[in-house]
C-alpha cells in the first residue's frame, strides 16, 4: 500500500435479521460477521457503492496512518 492510499473503518451496527438477502450478501462480501464487527478496506469506488447499498446498516470512519 502506498502512504497516501486512504483506508476505512467499516463496523455493522444493525443486525441483520428481516433484511433482504442482497443486503446480507454485501455485508458478508464486505467481511462483517456479527455486530459491532469491524473490518479495514482500502477506499474504492467498489467498496464505497457497497457500502452506500447498506449505509443504515453500517459505520464508516476514514482510517488515520
Amino acid at each position: 500500500m502506498s502512504a497516501e492510499e486512504k483506508m476505512l473503518r467499516i463496523t455493522l451496527v444493525r443486525s441483520l435479521i428481516g433484511r433482504p438477502e442482497k443486503q446480507r450478501r454485501t455485508i458478508r462480501a464486505l467481511g462483517l460477521k456479527r455486530i459491532n464487527h469491524s473490518v479495514v478496506h482500502r477506499d474504492t469506488p467498489e467498496i464505497r457503492g457497497m457500502v452506500k447499498r447498506v449505509t443504515h446498516l453500517v459505520r464508516v470512519e476514514p482510517l488515520e496512518e
